[in-house]
């Protein structure tokens, strides 16, 4: 019968020939696919040459995928999905990057072991925000605790001082590393060893390194003024060394000159920016007027006053 006939199995040309050439091959089949027409799976060995064609195909479609992904348009500056890589961080990430500003090494570069190429926004911009609002809140609590002490200080709200410290705080972490980015691509065009961070990362870097002046802040309401200067100049110490640690690599290359000044700089600005929130916000308080009792008062000016003689009367 025809129907018969059409479902009987036939020998393909092609398949012996392919099995007389090669008889370690072995014929696989799928019960679940079907196998076009005029078309044979074989298996080969290791020893096949069949094989590493496909692994040279599946390369290049491999290969082909990743051009295309890698061809994917960029977003523009302007818009926001540019910006949200630099806030795709985690919290372990902030906390690891805020322990390494916090505990300087020497030869341990904050850049390399733990930025590790990939800078974040995240944090500088929430570490100045915290340091700015606490400038302000801890800078009015001072004069209200040294009126509680002395009546005679007279304290109203100091509101200005959110806004002194945000844009003193803002302008410092993004001024002054986009000042030092130029610097250094200017002398990576002189000297050509010389190579310097990316823009981001310094000022990842800046944002990080003013994460110890917040628990220095909040000390510095204990109403001791050796203490709070001895404070102060632990938490300068600590900031101003990491970013002497972080940018040595960079500028080593550079003359000797060039790198004393520019590390000297950079010491400079951070101690003038501590020296200027201990002295603007934390003012020196005037020396307390103490009141004479009234007694003691009245029996002062008593005691001034001459003796009026008596005048005697005649009588007649």
């Amino acid at each position: 019968m025809a129907a018969a006939d059409e479902l009987a199995f036939h020998e393909f040309e092609e398949a012996t020939n392919l099995l007389a050439e090669t008889p370690d091959a072995a014929t696989t089949s799928r019960s679940d696919q079907v196998t076009p027409q005029g078309h044979v799976a074989v298996a080969m060995g290791s020893s096949g040459s069949y094989g590493a064609e496909e692994e040279e195909a599946a390369e290049e479609e491999g290969g082909d995928q990743a051009a295309l992904l890698q061809e994917k348009p960029q977003p523009g500056f302007w818009t926001f999905g540019y910006y949200q890589s630099f806030f795709d961080v985690d919290t372990w990430q902030v906390l690891d990057r805020i322990k390494g500003s916090l505990l300087p090494r020497p030869g341990h570069n904050f850049v390399r072991h733990r930025l590790r190429n990939r800078p974040d926004l995240y944090g500088p911009f929430w570490i100045c925000a915290t340091l700015a609002f606490v400038l302000a809140v801890t800078g009015n609590l001072t004069l209200v605790l040294a009126q509680r002490r002395d009546p005679s200080i007279h304290y109203s709200p100091q509101f200005h001082k959110v806004t002194v410290a945000g844009i003193t705080i803002y302008c410092y972490a993004w001024l002054v590393p986009l000042a030092l980015w130029g610097f250094l691509r200017w002398r990576k065009a002189v000297r050509e060893r010389v190579g310097p961070y990316t823009f981001l990362e310094t000022v990842c870097v800046y944002g990080y390194s003013l994460s110890v002046f917040i628990p220095t802040v909040v000390l510095w309401l204990i109403p001791v003024p050796w203490l709070q200067w001895l404070l102060g100049a632990l938490a300068l110490a600590l900031s101003a060394a990491g970013l002497v640690f972080t940018l040595w690599p960079v500028v080593r290359e550079d003359s000797r000159l060039a790198a004393a000044a520019l590390l000297s700089t950079v010491v400079l600005l951070h101690t003038l920016l501590a020296m200027g929130c201990k002295l603007y916000f934390f003012q020196p308080l005037p020396p307390q007027q103490v009141a004479m009792p009234p007694h003691a008062t009245a029996l002062g000016v008593n005691t001034l006053l001459p003796a009026t003689p008596a005048r005697a009367t005649a009588t007649s």
